[in-house]
C-alpha cells in the first residue's frame, strides 16, 4: 500500500469523523458524514485493501461518535459492508462513477445501502426506537439528499486538489 494513499485515507476518515461529531442533528438523529468522506476516499483511491482500511476506520470512528443509542456495534457491520457494496457499485458503473453527477448519485445509492444495513442490523442486535420504515424516512432520506449533493460539490474539488498536489496523487 503506498504511503500516499494510506496519508490520504486517514485524513478522509479523520475528516469524516471530525464532521460527524461536530455536526448538529434534528430529533437524535443526524446525517453520518464520515460515510461521505468514506465513498470519497473509495472514489479517489479504488482498491480492495484501501477499501477494507477505510471502511473497517470509518466504522470504528462512527461507531465512536455516534448519537444512536448502542450504535457502536452496527456501525462496525455497517461501514466495511458499505464500503465493499459501494466499490463493486464504482466498479460495475466505472465509465460514470469519474463524473461529478455519478459520484454524487453512487453516494446517494452507498447512502441509502448504509442506512438500511445500519438500521437493520441496530434492529437485530439492540433494537431501536421507531419502526425502521420510519428512521429510513426521517434519517436515511435526508442524509441521502445531503449526501448527494455534498458529494457533487467536494467531489471535483477535491480530485482538483489532488491533481495539483505533488504529495498525493489518485488512482486512475
Amino acid at each position: 500500500m503506498n504511503t500516499r494513499t494510506l496519508v490520504a485515507l486517514s485524513l478522509f476518515a479523520g475528516i469524516g469523523a471530525t464532521l460527524h461529531l461536530l455536526l448538529p442533528g434534528t430529533l437524535s438523529m443526524k446525517p453520518d458524514m464520515s460515510l461521505l468522506m468514506m465513498f470519497l476516499g473509495i472514489l479517489l483511491f479504488p482498491g480492495v485493501k484501501n477499501v477494507l482500511l477505510i471502511g473497517i476506520a470509518t466504522g470504528l470512528l462512527s461507531g465512536l461518535t455516534t448519537t444512536f443509542p448502542a450504535g457502536f456495534l452496527p456501525n462496525l457491520i455497517d461501514k466495511p459492508i458499505s464500503a465493499f457494496v459501494f466499490y463493486g457499485m464504482v466498479l460495475l458503473t466505472a465509465k460514470y462513477s469519474k463524473t461529478v453527477i455519478g459520484a454524487a448519485v453512487l453516494a446517494s445509492a452507498g447512502t441509502i445501502i448504509s442506512g438500511v444495513i445500519f438500521l437493520g442490523s441496530a434492529a437485530i442486535l439492540v433494537g431501536i426506537p421507531a419502526p425502521i420504515m420510519a428512521l429510513i424516512v426521517t434519517a436515511v432520506l435526508p442524509a441521502t439528499v445531503l449526501n448527494g449533493v455534498l458529494m457533487g460539490v467536494m467531489y471535483p474539488v477535491v480530485q482538483s486538489i489532488l491533481k495539483r498536489s505533488s504529495l498525493m496523487q489518485p488512482a486512475t
